[in-house]
């Protein structure tokens, strides 16, 4: 293996009203180089932003598509060429989406004839490859793909496991699937965008599953963190002593050494938001009750969240868990609202 806010539900289509368009033969793509033109973007958040910025860096050209003309001259400012007219990524090559949810996503592929949004499966050319990067569902993943496969175009589902922090630094985990070919072709992108790549099939919404499942380990892990720091503190206890035997011996993952001294230092500063949080326990907790399979750990953590949220706390990171056990322990008064 080589190195490698909430939205209103949407109106959409199960598949394009556009007739589909012949795809191209299998040995023909397979004999496509690696991408080497123009690379869209769709999807500028911190995350977005980031990883578009490190494709610059590395000589890529970026268009980077935005709807507020106030966002252009930042993105010019890191060598992107940004542009508010989805249709200069239809010549590109791969456009690469980085989007909050479900519905975001299924409004630039299919688009939105109500606001005059062109979608990327009627405007890519024959050949070219959406690289998803968002965190959905699997069913959204199967659907993107097949409305691609429609019209000749490639779908490689490659969600990501770090912060806006990790990605700047290139030490994002890649997930990826979809057809080999179509991977193999996007792996230099995905190469200078994490630290490490794991393709996992051909199948894009398996990389879905894994990623949320991946996100529900370490959601119930900072909740379990939340809890055990409580307990210390409360005991009149400084928890950094504690949090540095638990992560030297049994617990020596990033998840539990990362976000336990955050924990432990009260940090809650804005990465990971509570919302979004909440959007991937509930595509899991779906996932789960479609293969019939409970998941009572990660119920807790659900509640929890909706309680930071009804707190005011719907901008703070996901290490915020622990500052709602500690509420929950009688450790804080609970405010009306947070500032950032």
């Amino acid at each position: 293996m080589s190195k490698h806010e909430p939205r209103r539900p949407l109106a959409f289509g199960t598949a394009s009203e556009n007739p589909p368009r012949e795809r191209r033969g299998g040995s023909e793509l397979a004999r496509r180089p690696p991408v080497l033109g123009e690379i869209g973007f769709v999807g500028l958040g911190h995350m977005g932003t980031a990883m578009a910025a490190n494709l610059a860096a590395t000589g890529r050209r970026v268009i980077a598509y935005v709807r507020r003309p106030d966002q252009i001259s930042k993105l010019e400012a890191i060598r992107l060429r940004p542009t508010t007219d989805i249709g200069d990524l239809f010549d590109c090559e791969v456009v690469i989406s980085m989007l909050p949810d479900d519905d975001a996503v299924r409004e630039i592929v299919f688009g939105r004839r109500d606001i005059g949004l062109d979608g990327l499966a009627a405007g890519l050319m024959p050949g070219a490859i959406h690289l998803s990067m968002s965190t959905i569902s699997t069913a959204a993943a199967s659907l993107l793909a097949s409305e691609h496969a429609r019209n000749g175009q490639g779908y490689v589902a490659a969600p990501v496991f770090g912060n806006p922090d990790a990605a700047k630094a290139r030490q994002l985990f890649i997930v990826a699937a979809g057809v080999p070919a179509e991977v193999e072709r996007c792996q230099p992108i995905l190469d200078g965008l994490g630290q490490r790549t794991f393709v996992i099939g051909a199948n894009p919404g398996d990389a879905n599953l894994v990623k949320l499942l991946g996100n529900m380990m370490s959601a119930t892990a900072l909740e379990m963190l939340g809890e055990v720091v409580a307990v210390v503190r409360k005991r009149g206890l400084d928890p950094q002593p504690f949090i540095d035997i638990m992560t030297s011996t049994m617990f020596s993952g990033r998840a539990h050494k990362i976000y336990g001294d955050k924990i432990a230092a009260q940090t809650y500063a804005p990465g990971f938001v509570l919302p979004l949080v909440l959007k991937d326990v509930r595509l899991a907790l779906a996932e789960a009750e479609k293969a019939g399979v409970p998941m009572p750990s990660v119920g807790v953590v659900r509640d929890r969240l909706i309680t930071g949220i009804a707190r005011g706390y719907g901008d703070l990171d996901w290490t915020a868990l622990g500052l709602i056990a500690a509420e929950e322990a009688g450790l804080y008064a609970v405010p009306s609202v947070t500032s950032n």
